[in-house]
């Protein structure tokens, strides 16, 4: 029997008779940081709807440079291409933070999506929304310094985790980014010298936020509002 799906904000605002039809195909599964839920061009046999773990969309090149266009958590789900009418995806998923997920058989997701008009709305509302975090992503990314990305980043981060902590080396920030490894330890530096964060062997602990909300750009903020809309609605389904 799964429980606690009101863990993840999108399972939370099904409307009854769609949570009565969806909940007993969902099953919880442990995901291990790194892991790659699918790469570009698989086909989605599954979605999956985080509690508390992050995932990284990524996009590929051909000579295997990646740079990640957005990080799903517990407010959202992995497959919008399973509704939205693709088969298959162009981003890699990749678990940013380990954690548990509700995983669902894509078939029932774009069933729901095809024939209840509010689960339809429902997940049309939060594509919104992660297509404005994925615009504002590239215009971070092309325009803004590697301290302010990394500031978007890690609050975006923040805003899917239950903890202002979290476990990640900046080899892998830097992969995320699509940037040197290089700018990535000067920006967590500065950072650290001016008692935003402090960061060692991994670890990176978050100490004053409004402050690191001050440093950032204003990419964070349009999507955390986008985000925030999608959470009103939710409240109130």
């Amino acid at each position: 029997m799964v429980s606690h799906t009101e863990e993840n904000q999108l399972l939370a605002a099904l409307p009854h008779d769609a949570r009565e039809r969806l909940v007993p195909q969902l099953r919880l599964v442990e995901l291990p940081m790194g892991k790659v839920i699918y790469e570009p061009g698989q086909t989605i046999s599954h979605a999956y709807f985080p509690t508390d773990c992050i995932v990284s969309m990524l996009h590929v090149t051909l000579d295997g440079h990646s740079a990640e266009v957005s990080v799903v958590g517990c407010e959202g789900v992995i497959g919008v291409s399973a509704f939205m009418g693709g088969v298959s995806t162009t981003s890699r998923a990749v678990l940013q933070s380990s954690g548990s997920a509700y995983r669902l058989p894509a078939a029932d997701l774009k069933r729901e999506f095809e024939n209840d008009t509010s689960v339809r709305m429902l997940l049309l509302r939060y594509t919104q929304a992660l297509i404005t975090q994925m615009a504002q992503t590239a215009v971070c990314n092309r325009h803004h310094t590697t301290d302010q990305q990394l500031c978007r980043w890690l609050l975006l981060s923040l805003d899917r985790l239950r903890t202002n902590e979290l476990s990640m080396t900046q080899e892998l920030i830097a992969n995320m980014l699509g940037v040197r490894r290089e700018s990535v330890t000067d920006a967590a530096t500065k950072l650290q010298n001016l008692g935003v964060i402090r960061y060692q062997r991994g670890h990176i602990t978050v100490i004053d936020r409004p402050k690191m909300e001050e440093l950032c750009c204003e990419c964070y903020a349009v999507a955390k509002r986008e985000s925030d809309r999608l959470a009103s609605y939710v409240e109130a389904v």
